[in-house]
């Protein structure tokens, strides 16, 4: 006889209903059944939602558990909802064992931070992500109990989305379409700390664009794709949440090491919570490509839900599609013409520069300090050295065809290449100054006279 045959329809749960009980924030309890007949119940580690009729369960020993599920693939996994303890029981068929790809590399990021938080970072190594699909989900009745309180209202996810969509489409610079965002994360979500950052194909990393809510924007700090929370979404082109504490150090570590620095100094220090709580990244994602990752984070611990992952990831789509249609953007943003000539007026009073370039990594270093790096380093140089010759008007166009400058053949994303080095000279050195003046062309300035070094 079919087991789930007995379950009456008043018991049936949707995946909809079942969806906070996947938080990993309470263990599930799993029942498998030996080729012989033998029960084992055991505690499981995540169960992960894929789909309305498909969950992953994490694969991490080979244990009696498994071995039941080898011969024999039917379980029932016991899952608590921790806003209001109403208990599901899921009916299970495994079906095939995932070691990678997106949904394997959601479940591993997130198995990290639980393992963190407990301190059982050796013990805790998934092997795989076992599949299963869902037969049935059933509400497990638990006699009277007294009622828990309500869940704090949290904003209706479609209104709010409806608002962020409006002030995204309102924007007509990629300037103006970053700071849509990152404003709206914070006062129509309470997402006090976002980021944005932009793939970098060529190099393998993500630099940093614009930020709120920390101390420093850390606009220009990179991460190597495939590192952290925020490299795994990129390489895997998926979201990737975590509820629960995660290890400074080793985040750190994995920041330190994406850096790639050459010289001492020569880095920009990434902005992030130190001990973050819950943290999501979502790839940018415009035409099946990768252009960056929107990355929001929070000190406590389950304050982001699986609605505020479909929210961002809708968010995100939007966001993905804009940078990708304002590489050249119509709208100018920049001084007028009377503020351009007094800058030679200004210059001439000003402390002297001395800007010192590493060509092995474009690293660029303004009186000692460093400033940026990559292909916005060279970009900067190039400006310099033609601004020392007499010119102050450029085009996006000149840059594109300048092969000195290493842009990549396909997605260069000099737009957003061009909005790094403005605003990193905008936080570092105001003395040199980048401004768009209309579509494809952008004027610089340096209000201080500069004196340039070339080294190795």
């Amino acid at each position: 006889m079919n087991a789930t045959a007995a379950i009456g329809p008043e018991q049936l749960a949707t995946m909809a209903e079942l969806r906070p009980c996947l938080e990993g924030a309470i263990p599930a309890v799993m029942a498998t059944v030996a080729a012989d007949g033998t029960p084992n119940v055991a505690y499981l580690s995540q169960v992960h939602h894929v789909d309305e009729h498909h969950v992953a369960l994490s694969f991490q020993f080979f244990n009696r558990t498994r071995q039941n599920l080898l011969a024999h693939p039917r379980s029932t996994v016991l899952v608590t909802n921790p806003l209001n303890f109403h208990f599901y029981r899921l009916h299970l068929k495994y079906l095939r064992t995932e070691d990678e790809g997106p949904v394997f590399e959601r479940m591993k990021a997130q198995l990290a931070g639980i393992a963190s938080h407990e301190r059982l970072e050796d013990v805790f190594r998934l092997r795989g992500a076992d599949i299963h699909q869902v037969l049935a989900i059933e509400r497990v009745p638990v006699g009277k109990a007294p009622p828990l309180p309500a869940p704090l209202r949290r904003p209706e996810p479609l209104a709010v989305l409806r608002r962020l969509s409006g002030r995204l489409s309102r924007a007509r610079t990629l300037d103006a379409l970053l700071d849509a965002a990152l404003d709206g994360l914070q006062q129509e979500l309470g997402l006090s700390q976002a980021m944005v950052l932009i793939a970098d194909t060529a190099s393998g990393r993500l630099y940093t664009v614009g930020s709120r809510g920390y101390p420093t924007s850390g606009v220009g700090s990179e991460i190597a794709v495939g590192h952290g929370v925020i490299g795994v979404a990129a390489r895997e082109g998926t979201p990737v949440r975590i509820n629960h504490m995660t290890s400074a150090a080793r985040y750190n570590q994995a920041l330190a090491d994406s850096l790639g620095r050459r010289e001492a100094g020569a880095e920009i220090p990434y902005p992030g919570l130190a001990r973050p709580g819950s943290q999501l990244a979502v790839p940018l994602l415009s035409a099946g490509r990768v252009l960056g990752v929107l990355f929001v984070e929070s000190e406590h611990e389950m304050h982001l839900n699986h609605e505020d992952e479909d929210l961002l990831v809708a968010l995100a789509g939007q966001l993905a599609a804009g940078i990708d249609l304002m590489h050249e953007s119509e709208e100018p943003c920049g001084d007028d013409g009377a503020a351009a000539a007094s800058a030679a007026v200004a210059a001439s009073a000003a402390p002297l520069l001395r800007v010192r370039r590493y060509r092995r990594d474009d690293s660029i270093f303004v009186n000692n300090a460093y400033l940026i790096k990559g292909v916005a380093g060279a970009i900067l140089w190039k400006l310099l050295n033609d601004h020392l010759g007499g010119r102050s008007e450029f085009t996006n166009r000149e840059l594109r065809l300048d092969t000195t400058l290493g842009l990549p053949d396909v997605s260069d994303n000099l737009e957003a290449r061009l909005l790094l080095l403005h605003r990193r000279l905008g936080e570092q050195c105001p003395a040199l100054r980048l401004q768009k003046t209309g579509r494809g062309s952008f004027r610089f300035d340096a209000l201080a006279p500069v004196e340039l070094a070339d080294s190795p």
